[in-house]
This record gives structure tokens, C-alpha cells and sequence, in this order.
């Protein structure tokens, strides 16, 4: 295994330049959140109630999290080329089919159709696995994920002005067109990765029970989940906690929006630079407690009645920052705890990821829908993130047993 990461830009005989791996990655962030100011406009346009266009975040990370499953043996059998192709060309359909939707329930099963994308950010990381050890994986993978943070971080602020200025519909037009964009740019510059494994997809999946197995992939994946599940609990329930309860315009909402991306910039930064001398289970243990410390502060500040919009988003960088450092380095244990199975252990890592969030996403939804309040969505951050936290410190105990 390799410990340094050479490419050739628009080479297809060299692994893909790592800007083409923050463009993958970023493409999946863009799709999560960039409509997300739009939400109430949607709402109006298809004459609808806001937890049935809530879905369109929750049923998005639902099927998100199944096709995670399925990406990474796929990749793993055919390639990461083909997948990662195949998945950008289906996206841009998908986008254009949100925009042209004539009711909410077409649309909605457009925009479930655009979670294919998230082949692009699973087999991103499973391509650094491809190449690199764990501590190096999970620098780069950190680096990756802050040249990323920043597609969150300025989403939501286009996608408010993109309304204001045009409509709702201008945020998957921009969709559609950087997935052409970065279409062309995989064709030339995505080289594989992966050696065919001479499987069967059949065999591929029969790997699983091999994860399934493993408690230090588990608390790897939990760690993560958790850990990320208050900022999917915050995407579930920030636009109706912006816009109900404080309410600011779309393009004051989006400003606001990009403050858990802002900390996840910074976590990430701090991840690609002390994680090979820190180590990745100290790194996600220090995440862990900062993201729980930052939902807890929240909290208590609204139950006491000091509740504002700057704390709600304040307090969300904490959030990212301790995400930042919990889900690179968590995905590097993932991946390393069966180095073979690099593309399946990132999916089905994902996969629980994405299905907590979804989870998460839905409930705050549906709790929050006729509150005057922030709390319901408060307590499932900071009910999450203290459950990663105890992942965290498992994983770390587990790991001390085999290494002794």
C-alpha cells in the first residue's frame, strides 16, 4: 500500500486528481442542501403541507442509504469508473425531471431518483482507500471533505438568491448543469482504482455478513452516524425553525444555513493536518465530544429562554467542527478494518450513516411542524450526538483489546 497519492490531471492512466474527488464529493453535498431555503416556496407552488416537502430531504437520505449499500460491491465487481459515471449521467436526469415535475408526489420521486449521486461521494472515498493506508486515507479524506465543506457552506446562500432572484426551480437547473460539467471531467480524468476482483456481484454481496461481524466497524459507523446525525436532525428542521419561528427571508436563511458547513470546513482542515500524528480513534473521540458539547449548549441556552438566531446557528459550528473530525477519520477505520472490502465497507458505513439521518431528518420534520419551538429538534441533536459519543469511546476500548 502506498503512502503518497500521485495523479495526472485529465490522465486516465493515473488515479484521479484529488480536485476531481473534491468535485465528486462536493456534487453530493450541493444535491443535500442547496433547495433547502426553497422549502416553504415549494410548499406553496405544489399546494402542499410542509412536512410532505420536508420528505424531500428524509425520503432523499432513505434511498441514499440503500443505494449505498448497493455502490459499494457493485464498484468493487465493475469498478469505481463505470459507477461513478453511470451514476453523474443519472443524476442530471433526475434534476431535470424535478424540474419539469407537475405535482409533488412526481417530484418527489425525482428527487429520490437524485440520490444516485451518492455514488460519487462513497466510491471519492473508497478510491483514496484504493491507493492509501488508514492514517494517510484518513488525512487525505479529511482535505477532501474541507475542499467539500464549502459547497454546504455556500449552497444554501445561492439557493436562496437563486429563488429571490429567479424561482425554486433555478437550484436543480444549477444541478443539472454541474453534473454535465462534472460528467466530462470524470470521462477524462477518472482512472480506476480498483482490480477486478474475478467475483460474482452475488459473491460481492456475500461479503457483508463479514462486516456485519466486526463490533470495531460498527462503533466505526456509529461514531459517524451519530455523531452526524444532530446536523441531519438540523436539516430536517432548521428551514421551518428559520422561517416559522424566526422569520427570516430565504437568502437571511441561507447565510445562516452554512454555519454547521463553516465548523465542518475547520474540523475537516484539522483532520487532513493531525491525524496521522494524532491517530484516527483519539481524532473521532475528540469530535464526538465536541459536536455533543455544542448540541448540549444549544439546548440548555433555549431552555432557559435565550434562545435566538444566532445561537441556533451558532452554536451548529460546534456541530460541524466536531463532525469534521469524527467522519473522516471514522470512515478511514471503517474502511481499514477489512482493507478488501474498502468499496463495501464505505457503503454499507454510509449506508447506516444516511439511514440515521434520515431518520433523524423525518422526526424533526414532524415534530417541529405546528411548534412555536426549537426543543423537539434540540433534543435530537443532542441525543445523537452523545450516542456517538459512546461509540466513540467503545470503538476506542475495542481497539486497545485486539491491538493487545
Amino acid at each position: 500500500m502506498n503512502t503518497a497519492y500521485a495523479s495526472r490531471f485529465l490522465s486516465r492512466a493515473t488515479p484521479p486528481h484529488i480536485a476531481t474527488l473534491i468535485f465528486l464529493a462536493g456534487i453530493s453535498a450541493l444535491s443535500m442542501n442547496i433547495f433547502l431555503p426553497s422549502l416553504p416556496a415549494m410548499t406553496a407552488y405544489f399546494e402542499t403541507q410542509y412536512w410532505v416537502m420536508q420528505l424531500s430531504v428524509a425520503a432523499y437520505f432513505a434511498v441514499n442509504a440503500i443505494l449505498q449499500i448497493l455502490v459499494g460491491p457493485i464498484s468493487d465487481n465493475l469498478g469505481r469508473r463505470p459507477v461513478i459515471l453511470w451514476g453523474l449521467a443519472l443524476f442530471v436526469l433526475a434534476s431535470l425531471g424535478c424540474v419539469y415535475a407537475p405535482n409533488a408526489t412526481v417530484f418527489l420521486a425525482f428527487r429520490m431518483c437524485q440520490a444516485v449521486i451518492v455514488s460519487a461521494m462513497v466510491l471519492s472515498r473508497a478510491i483514496v482507500r484504493d491507493v492509501l493506508n488508514a492514517d494517510q486515507a484518513a488525512s487525505m479524506i479529511g482535505y477532501i471533505t474541507m475542499g467539500m465543506a464549502i459547497v454546504p457552506m455556500i449552497s444554501p446562500m445561492v439557493g436562496g438568491l437563486l429563488e429571490e432572484t429567479f424561482n425554486w426551480k433555478a437550484s436543480f437547473w444549477l444541478m443539472a448543469l454541474i453534473g454535465v460539467g462534472l460528467f466530462w471531467v470524470c470521462y477524462f480524468d477518472l482512472g480506476e482504482t480498483k482490480s477486478a476482483t474475478g467475483e460474482t456481484l452475488r459473491q460481492q454481496f456475500g461479503h457483508y455478513p463479514e462486516l456485519f461481524a466486526s463490533p470495531r466497524f460498527w462503533g466505526y459507523s456509529l461514531a459517524s452516524g451519530l455523531t452526524s446525525g444532530a446536523f441531519f436532525a438540523y436539516l430536517g428542521g432548521a428551514p421551518y425553525v428559520g422561517t416559522e419561528l424566526f422569520k427570516l427571508s430565504p437568502s437571511t436563511l441561507g447565510f445562516y444555513f452554512g454555519a454547521p458547513a463553516l465548523g465542518y470546513f475547520f474540523g475537516n482542515f484539522f483532520s487532513g493536518r493531525y491525524s496521522i500524528q494524532v491517530g484516527i480513534n483519539r481524532m473521532v473521540f475528540y469530535g464526538a465530544v465536541i459536536a455533543s458539547g455544542g448540541a448540549i449548549a444549544s439546548l440548555i441556552i433555549f431552555s432557559i429562554g435565550l434562545g435566538s438566531p444566532a445561537t441556533f446557528f451558532g452554536f451548529m459550528t460546534l456541530v460541524g467542527i466536531g463532525n469534521g473530525l469524527t467522519i473522516p477519520n471514522a470512515t478511514s477505520g471503517m474502511l481499514s478494518v477489512r482493507p478488501h472490502l474498502a468499496g463495501t465497507a464505505s457503503g454499507l458505513g454510509g449506508a447506516i450513516m444516511i439511514g440515521i439521518g434520515a431518520i433523524l431528518s423525518a422526526l424533526a420534520g414532524i415534530m417541529l411542524t405546528g411548534q412555536d419551538t426549537a426543543m423537539p429538534v434540540l433534543w435530537l441533536m443532542a441525543l445523537s450526538t452523545i450516542g456517538g459519543l459512546g461509540a466513540a469511546l467503545y470503538v476506542t476500548h475495542r481497539t486497545k483489546q485486539v491491538d493487545g
